[in-house]
């Protein structure tokens, strides 16, 4: 399979360079603060789905920019998903990384395999719980997460680790057989700007050996708009309408936030370490992206299993 993957050198580096210290933030007070926290609260249980439920209909994908910050009802599509790969040995307390380096270990959750001090909760004690129960993801390096990765990446052969992968194994196989997991944040789009016209037919391959493989796939909204009429975003929606699955809109989480969270770029997140009590650093955009990936992992985790 050929790679239409190619973009530019700028933005993959400056993506993935070293992140800076946690003082180099937006200090510009945002108008309103991010409302991603009031969609979960420590006490809340997420809806599950069945035949008989009288849950609100979804809002249709065109209506994405609507949909809420974390999800707020788990299909039972999802948990049937859950279910088979549990039967086929999938780990339960096991997660995988799909995407670009938004989803390396040294930007994204990471810091909760390693040092408390590294980060801090605040009034998200509860989120400790589902930081626990998957120990060991937080900081793994995905064979199927890395520098300027694009949905066609994750499905091309040579992209695989050969140290780690098997003679023509794409990167997304490989990672589901060597950590099995439960779950996968599916985190594209971003690098699929230059070829949105096989965007839509790559992730359908990813989704479909996801849950042929018992993996429940968490899709998820991009911050920018580098296509600039958010149609990918769009396609995003579809694709997690049409597999109803769980689908984090991490778009609107960051819409209050100084330049909705991006660099001037217009590409790139704003960075601060993941310290949920701090006020200045919560003016940028990765301690929400964090916080947010928690919750809804916490989210996804306690509606397929019935966590109270």
């Amino acid at each position: 399979m050929k790679c239409p993957w190619i973009i530019p050198v700028l933005l993959a580096v400056t993506a993935c360079s070293t992140p800076p210290v946690p003082a180099a933030t937006n200090t510009t007070v945002p108008t309103r603060e991010p409302t991603a926290t009031m969609t979960r609260t420590p006490t809340r249980t997420p809806v599950v789905e069945t035949s008989t439920s009288t849950a609100v209909p979804r809002l249709p994908p065109e209506q994405w920019q609507e949909w809420p910050a974390i999800p707020e009802v788990i299909s039972q599509r999802a948990v049937e998903i859950y279910e088979n790969g549990l039967a086929m040995g999938n780990n339960p307390h096991a997660y995988s990384k799909i995407g670009g380096c938004l989803d390396t270990p040294g930007w994204f959750l990471g810091p909760y395999d390693g040092n408390p001090d590294l980060y801090s909760l605040g009034e998200y004690s509860y989120l400790q719980e589902v930081i626990t129960t998957f120990q060991g993801s937080h900081d793994r390096t995905s064979i199927a997460a890395g520098i300027g990765y694009s949905s066609a990446n994750v499905l091309t052969t040579f992209m695989a680790d050969p140290k780690q992968c098997e003679s023509k194994e794409t990167p997304l196989a490989c990672e589901v057989r060597l950590h099995q997991p439960s779950f996968a944040f599916v985190s594209l789009g971003s690098n699929d700007i230059y070829h949105q016209d096989k965007f839509a037919d790559n992730m359908r391959q990813i989704l479909d050996y996801l849950i042929e493989h018992g993996v429940v796939p968490i899709l998820i909204s991009k911050a920018d708009n580098l296509e600039g009429d958010h149609a990918v975003n769009l396609e995003i929606a579809r694709l997690a309408y049409e597999y109803d699955l769980p689908y984090w809109n991490f778009w609107l989480v960051v819409q209050p936030l100084p330049n909705h969270g991006l660099q001037e770029d217009g590409a790139h997140l704003t960075w601060a370490g993941p310290y949920f009590d701090d006020p200045l650093r919560m003016k940028a955009a990765w301690p929400w992206r964090n916080l947010t990936a928690l919750q809804t992992l916490d989210a996804v985790w306690r509606g397929v299993t019935f966590v109270p």
